[in-house]
This record gives C-alpha cells, structure tokens and sequence, in this order.
C-alpha cells in the first residue's frame, strides 16, 4: 500500500536546519562505559556568553521538543541539546533506568564538553532528570527550569487516585504511543485543547510513528526502555526522600495539567520554598510549551536572562 506525504520527514529536515542555522552540531559522545551520548552543541563556543543545558521530556526526540524555540536561545546562550539514553542515537548497554542514571550520564557529557558551569531547563521527564542533576551536581548547575515535572510525587500517590491514570503499564502505552490511536490519545491526554486529530488520515498518524522508526523522532527502536524508564519514576519514591535544591528555580505548569496535576507544582514550590516560583499557564495542559508557546518562552528568558 503507497505511504501517505511523509510530513516527518519534512518536518524533521526543517528542524535540523533550524539547529544549524542556529549554529548548533551533532555529536555523539562514548563515556566509555558502554553508554553513548548524542548532543547538539555549539559550533563555535563563545566563552562570554553562558551555558544552558536543555533536557527533552518522553516522547519526541530533542530536535522535535526543542525545535521551536532553539532559535531564540542561541543568542544569549551557549545551548547544549542532548538526546537522553534511549533516544536518537544515545543508549547504554547497562541495567540502570533511574533518573539519576539519566543525570549522571548528562553531566559526564558535559564534562566531556569542558562545560563547569551551566543553567538548565527540564521538560516533564526532562524535569525529573534537571532535577536530579542539580541535587548532585550541586556546583554546576547555576539556575533551574521545571516544566510540569512532577518531581514530588509519591508511590502511594498512584493508590490515592491523584493521577487521571493511575496504571503505570496504561500510563506508557499513551506516553510511548504505537499506533494512530494511541497517538490520538496521548494529544488529547497532554493538550488542554488538541486538535482535531479524530480528522486526520490515520497514514499521516501512522507515517509520524512508522518515521520515527527510521528518523527516531519517537524513539521507536527503545519502546521498552521508555516504558521501563516510566515504571522506575514512581518506585519507593516518598517526599521526605527528596533532596531539596537551593538553586534559583522557576516551576512552569500547565492549569489543566491531566499528566502531571497542578497540586504536584504546588507541592514542589512548597518544597523549595523561596527559592522557587511557580507560574501556572492559564488555559493550557501538560504541553503548554506547544499550546502556549509565546507565553513559554517569555518566562524563560525572563527567569534566564534578565
């Protein structure tokens, strides 16, 4: 049967123009411990300008969760974009699925980069991984982002019903979508309003999955990994078990959050206390960086920047 108009493809061509446009690289890195790396990194590096780190949640690759916006970062910032294990071309032969493996692994890249100093902004999962990174890597990381990362949730939160899916297994097979239905479902899982995707050929769906085996957008070739990285956020995970940051934090989150609920950004700023600030984005759910994409990108630079 003839494929629908590839619309990845040209859709992943544009985004990696716009990285190199942006003067951004590929990478890829060996930390020599049977875990590879790929990263975006500046083309030439300026040493007046600061680092930023920017850590993609589940789902899309780094190019696709960044694309949008890179752009409008690299003036101001050295911008350094990995893919995180298991997406892209960034995997490991080893058993840990954890975050803080996750975080680790980023800092040995940037430290490979000779990065010392940097701030960082985390999406979702990317928010958990941020987070763990600055509670290790205390000295490096100078300002913090959290997007809609429930990073103070509880195992017994999923028993309590604060979760609209409470099933991990049912949980991963929305967010590691592997068919158009699924994908249907995770829009309308994350957007406060998703478009109308009940109106789209279910090829173009189907192409934007069947792509990802061959571009990796969504990381197809990992799909158990994701879905084990998925299952470990929760496990024996209490509040007083988390380490409290001391680095200025800005906490984005979207009002009509069904992933993440709000309640788990007050929580979170509760936590923190006057080193956070949280901004909720009005009208908006989980990807509020896609719905409200303005209003995303002025509370970044205004927290990085000025």
């Amino acid at each position: 049967m003839s494929r629908c108009f590839s619309f990845t493809d040209v859709k992943n061509s544009c985004y990696r123009s716009t990285f190199i446009k942006s003067g951004l690289r590929s990478t890829i890195t060996d930390l020599h411990d049977s875990t590879v790396m790929h990263c975006w990194i500046p083309t030439v590096r300026e040493y007046s300008k600061p680092n930023l780190l920017l850590i993609h949640g589940l789902g899309a690759n780094a190019l696709w969760q960044w694309g949008d916006i890179i752009r409008f970062m690299t003036p101001h910032f050295n911008v350094f974009v990995p893919d995180l294990v298991f997406f892209e071309e960034s995997y490991t032969t080893r058993p840990e699925r954890t975050e803080a493996f996750q975080a680790q692994c980023l800092m040995r890249l940037m430290e490979a980069h000779s990065v010392k100093k940097f701030s960082l902004v985390g999406l979702s999962y990317g928010g958990f991984v941020g987070y763990g990174l600055a509670a290790q890597f205390s000295e490096a990381v100078e300002r913090v982002v959290i997007c809609s990362a429930g990073v103070c949730m509880e195992e017994k939160d999923l028993k309590e019903g604060v979760f609209r899916v409470s099933d991990l297994e049912e949980a991963a097979s929305i967010l590691v979508p592997q068919t158009p239905n699924k994908l249907r479902e995770l829009m309308g899982y994350t957007m406060f309003r998703p478009p109308p995707l009940n109106l789209v050929p279910s090829c173009l769906l189907a192409d934007f999955i069947d792509n990802l085996i061959e571009e990796q957008v969504m990381c197809t070739e990992y799909v158990e990994e994701k879905k084990q990285l998925i299952l470990a956020i929760p496990r024996d995970r209490k509040l007083a078990n988390i380490p409290k940051i001391t680095h200025p934090t800005l906490i984005l989150w979207g009002e009509y959050d069904h992933v993440f609920p709000l309640e788990l950004g007050y929580r979170l700023k509760r936590h923190l206390g006057d080193n956070a600030h949280l901004v909720v984005i009005k009208n908006a759910g989980h990807a509020f960086n896609v719905e409200k994409p303005k209003e995303y990108l002025k509370h970044l630079m205004s927290f990085l920047v000025n």
